[in-house]
């Protein structure tokens, strides 16, 4: 399902792009706003696969507020004014619905919504093994609605949290967090990288201590070693241990 987040400062018409929506078999409504201002607020802790924006609002209008996202959804303006289709095809608008509108033409928007929508993930698909690839000294990770690129001797270690991960990055008070699994993430690194926990990957290089069955990062950071991890670990361990 494609999350749409429909915006329009008019009760009516905001109705309307929501009856719309739930009539298109593929599109499924995250929200409604009757602001600019509203939408920034929800995509500050929600997500959404396009916006139905109309453009012409009071204190923010569609198009700034638009620009103004760091990494913005797709986007289908709707306005009552002509003038706006070219400047809103500059920002890279899927399409532009002038009111009033029917179905028919909403329908047409929305198929173009998901042929740029499957559009990327085939060009995604074919960028990921690029984008992580172990040959790199850097990859890219994307976090809230921001993407960062990352120096991969600055990882100090990778914490695993459900569905995301924790990036802790040399430096840095705050992990990065990110919409990715463990495996796919250690299938990416390169092999000064290790996992040593279900939940734990570390940069071999960072270590400072080992103790028992922790691994000491600093003075703040003890990891634990996982039973099904201790034998590759030690064998690490071993094959760089110098004395009796």
């Amino acid at each position: 399902m494609i999350r749409c987040l429909a915006i329009d400062d008019e009760p009516l018409a905001l109705q309307q792009i929501v009856a719309y929506i739930r009539k298109v078999p593929f599109l499924e409504l995250a929200a409604q706003c009757q602001s600019a201002l509203e939408a920034r607020a929800f995509l500050e802790h929600d997500t959404a696969d396009v916006l139905f924006c109309d453009i012409n609002m009071p204190d923010l209008n569609g198009m700034e507020f638009v620009k103004s996202l760091a990494v913005p959804p797709l986007v289908v303006f709707t306005t009552a004014y002509s003038e706006y289709a070219v400047e809103g095809f500059k920002v890279n608008a899927v399409d532009y619905l002038l009111k009033p509108f029917g179905l028919q033409d909403f329908q047409r928007a929305a198929n173009r919504v998901r042929e740029r929508l499957e559009g990327r993930v085939e060009r995604s698909e074919e960028l990921k093994d690029n984008a992580l690839a172990p040959q790199n000294d850097s990859i890219f990770l994307k976090t809230d609605y921001r993407i960062v690129k990352v120096s991969l001797s600055d990882i100090r270690y990778i914490e695993g949290m459900s569905e995301y991960l924790k990036v802790w990055v040399e430096g840095e008070q705050k992990p990065i967090i990110t919409l990715l699994s463990m495996k796919k993430m250690e299938e990416r690194l390169p092999d000064y990288f290790m996992r040593i926990h279900r939940s734990y990957i570390i940069n071999l290089n960072k270590i400072q201590e080992v103790n028992k069955n922790r691994v000491i990062m600093d003075e703040k950071t003890y990891l634990p070693l996982g039973d099904l991890y201790k034998e590759t670990f030690q064998t690490y361990l071993d094959s760089r241990f110098l004395g009796k």
